[in-house]
């Protein structure tokens, strides 16, 4: 994607907002974020078994702020939290803490790992809707993040942390992004990650597979540290991302008004103010 054609990416973007559209259909109170009865979903909590850990420890940050009239049901797992929307078969978002020492481990990339999740109601994402549909099975935490512990890298292969994902930018632009943030959190000690996929309002939804999973449009990711304080925001369309990263550089600022969340709502006020409005890859 050249820089002129990333530029008109957010000039549609910018422009959507404006008319009152809503750039991301699945962060906006359209139809599109709803139940298939056209209620949103209640916000639930489920706690798995393999217990909490660091990697969902958001304390004095915060993750994403609720908003009315989305469907989503929150799950804690072992090594990231999911907002999960039942009408795109897709996460809304998915967040987690990536400390220095979660980004090595002696768990191996697990085979033919992925797993539906019988914690959200159906019909919901299986693997033979992704078979022959042409996009990958995009991780939104990775598996990469998780070499530490067993179980946490077997729940980013569940359903509800997947996406599909165009191949090439799997494998490029997003993967370099995930390098950069285990490089991020090895050099400050911790980095806080929020994730997900966009859904365009201006476009008609897309659909893979019998249980019609959503294709995200775009997919977006916010890095916030505290010590120093800063943070970056990425958006990448779903499209072939070799391109190097830097192109798709957004400030916190613009990552909320791109997507329509409020991302870390209970971070303190006076580093909201630091790291809103500067978005430099330089600094990391």
């Amino acid at each position: 994607m050249t820089r002129k054609a990333i530029t008109a990416f957010y000039a549609a973007l910018l422009l959507a907002m404006s008319m009152g559209l809503g750039a991301c259909r699945g962060c906006s109170h359209s139809a599109g974020a709803k139940g298939n009865n056209g209620d949103s979903v209640r916000v639930t909590r489920v706690q798995p078994a393999n217990g909490r850990s660091v990697a969902t420890d958001f304390s004095g940050v915060g993750m994403v702020a609720p908003i009315d009239g989305l469907s989503e049901q929150r799950l804690i797992r072992k090594s990231y939290v999911v907002s999960y929307n039942k009408a795109t078969r897709c996460p809304n978002w998915v967040a987690w803490r990536l400390t220095r020492e979660h980004t090595d481990g002696k768990v191996g990339r697990m085979g033919n790992a992925f797993h539906e999740d019988k914690e959200v109601p159906g019909p919901r994402a299986l693997n033979t809707d992704y078979k022959g549909s042409g996009y990958s099975r995009g991780h939104m935490c990775p598996a990469g993040d998780n070499k530490w512990d067993h179980d946490a890298m077997y729940d980013t292969f569940l359903f509800t942390n997947i996406c599909p994902q165009n191949s090439g930018l799997n494998s490029g632009v997003w993967n370099q992004i995930e390098i950069s943030c285990r490089r991020w959190a090895r050099r400050y000690g911790d980095v806080y990650i929020i994730t997900g996929p966009m859904f365009f309002r201006s476009r008609e939804l897309q659909f893979v597979g019998e249980n019609r999973v959503a294709v995200p449009d775009a997919f977006f990711k916010v890095v916030l540290c505290l010590n120093p304080p800063k943070a970056i925001g990425y958006i990448c369309r779903n499209t072939d991302g070799q391109r190097r990263k830097d192109l798709y550089v957004n400030t916190l600022n613009e990552m909320e008004r791109l997507t329509g969340y409020k991302f870390f709502p209970e971070l303190d006020s006076e580093v909201r103010e630091i790291v809103q409005d500067t978005a430099d890859p330089d600094a990391w």
